[in-house]
């Protein structure tokens, strides 16, 4: 028996979800690629044992969140500047739906990176919070003023017109 068998069917089946995980708590789609592979390979070393009882997925997913907090402790990124770097040109046409999408991604790139997994968790995946506590290794009561912080920090950042 092939100490893989089954990997490679976990990975074509839950690979672009776990990307979009990945994508949502980088900001940055190379980044997030790395940060898939780097848990993959994690899953991989571990999947015998997952495979028999354990639930891969969840521990993918727990993996994420981890590694993007270990990562971002590591090396702190640069952010986005208060001032757009460029006036808009009078009369040039913008999509309001890409406005709003630039608005927050620029407002969870500036979350910590606990904040950021919490909100990515309960909102984007609608894990409940003790999925979400169980998820990052953190109690029921973490998730909940993490939650309480970003969502404040998200609506100080953002406009509101964003949230329509």
């Amino acid at each position: 028996m092939d100490r893989y068998e089954g990997f490679h069917e976990f990975v074509r089946a839950r690979q672009q979800s776990l990307m979009r995980t990945a994508y949502l708590l980088t900001g940055d789609p190379h980044l997030a690629e790395d940060l898939l592979q780097t848990v993959l390979t994690r899953v991989a070393s571990h999947w015998a044992k997952l495979s028999k009882g354990g639930n891969p997925e969840a521990y993918a997913r727990k993996a994420l969140v981890n590694q993007t907090i270990s990562w971002r402790r590591r090396r702190r990124p640069e952010l986005p500047g208060a001032e757009l770097p460029e006036p808009v040109t009078p009369g040039q046409p913008h999509d309001e739906a890409t406005v709003r999408r630039l608005a927050l991604g620029d407002a969870l790139a500036r979350l910590t990176p606990k904040q950021r997994a919490v909100i990515v968790l309960r909102f984007y995946e609608d894990r409940s919070e003790r999925e979400t506590a169980r998820l990052m290794g953190v109690s029921i009561g973490t998730v909940k003023s993490q939650t309480s912080y970003a969502l404040s920090k998200l609506r100080a950042l953002t406009p509101e017109e964003v949230y329509r």
